[in-house]
This record gives structure tokens, C-alpha cells and sequence, in this order.
């Protein structure tokens, strides 16, 4: 069981940083500061006048940065446990797609289950197109992670 833990934390880290890095890369394109969709995420914890920040800041980059990583922790477990992927040989496209589904799902989840208060805050500061990238690269980013995973497991004989 440990080792699906270390694999759930291994590709959550993977997913975080790839989201992370979308989210701003967005924001420096569109508003010329990769601050302002961090800051917007940090809505869950400051209310709305964290998605009018515009700073980089302990308090509002720095806790939207934490909560994008606990959603990438829940996102990644999820993944895990509803694909097994350790439990798969496939390729690149098989995981692409497993990412894809976890994506399609986090977002529907996110933007259409959830209270407002608690959704991922990105709209306030990026255009559809930005928060669909930045769901785009989760859906890499898990792909991926489980690819790291499965290669850093010890193989069985």
C-alpha cells in the first residue's frame, strides 16, 4: 500500500507544478502577471479581494499555490484509485487519456459541483481558454506522473 502513497504523492507533485506553471504562464500572457491566477485560487481562504491582488504575496500567492497542491494531492488519489494505473502496462496515449478522464472530471467537479466558494477561482483572472490549458496540463501532468511512478517502482522478479 505504501507504494501506491509514494506514487499518489510523486504524481500529484508532477501535477502541481505543471498546473502551477500553466495557471501563471496564462496570467503573464493575458494580464502580464503570473501572480493574479495563484492569487485568485487563495479565494477559498481570503474571499473575493484575493482574486483583485495582483502582488506576489505570502498570503494570497502563497496559499493559492498550497491549495492548487492539496487539489492536486486529491486529483492524483483519485486518478490512482479509479485507474490502477500501476496495475496497466500501456503506453503514452492510454495514459493521456486516464489524465484526460481524471481533467474532464476534476473540472465538473470543480466549476459544477462545488459551492462557488470552493471552486479553483481561475475564471476570475484567466479567459475559458487559460482555465481549459490549465486543465489541459493536469491531464498531462497525471500521465506523466504515473509514467515517473511506474518507473521509479522496484520491478518484481
Amino acid at each position: 500500500m505504501s507504494d501506491h502513497h509514494g506514487d499518489i504523492m510523486q504524481t500529484a507533485a508532477v501535477a502541481a507544478a505543471a498546473t502551477t506553471l500553466a495557471a501563471a504562464a496564462c496570467g503573464a500572457i493575458e494580464r502580464g502577471n503570473p501572480a493574479a491566477p495563484l492569487n485568485a485560487v487563495s479565494h477559498i481562504a481570503w474571499g473575493d479581494t484575493a482574486a483583485r491582488r495582483r502582488k506576489v504575496s505570502l498570503k494570497y500567492t502563497g496559499v493559492g499555490v498550497l491549495l492548487n497542491a492539496a487539489a492536486m494531492v486529491s486529483w492524483a488519489a483519485f486518478h490512482h484509485v479509479a485507474f490502477k494505473p500501476a496495475e496497466r502496462r500501456s503506453g503514452a496515449v492510454e495514459g493521456l487519456m486516464r489524465g484526460a478522464g481524471t481533467a474532464a472530471i476534476a473540472y465538473v467537479i470543480d466549476y459544477h459541483v462545488l459551492p462557488k466558494r470552493l471552486t479553483p477561482g481561475l475564471e476570475k483572472r484567466l479567459s475559458r481558454w487559460s482555465v481549459f490549458s490549465v486543465y489541459a496540463a493536469l491531464a498531462v501532468s497525471l500521465a506523466v506522473g504515473e509514467r515517473l511512478a511506474a518507473s521509479s517502482r522496484p520491478t518484481s522478479r
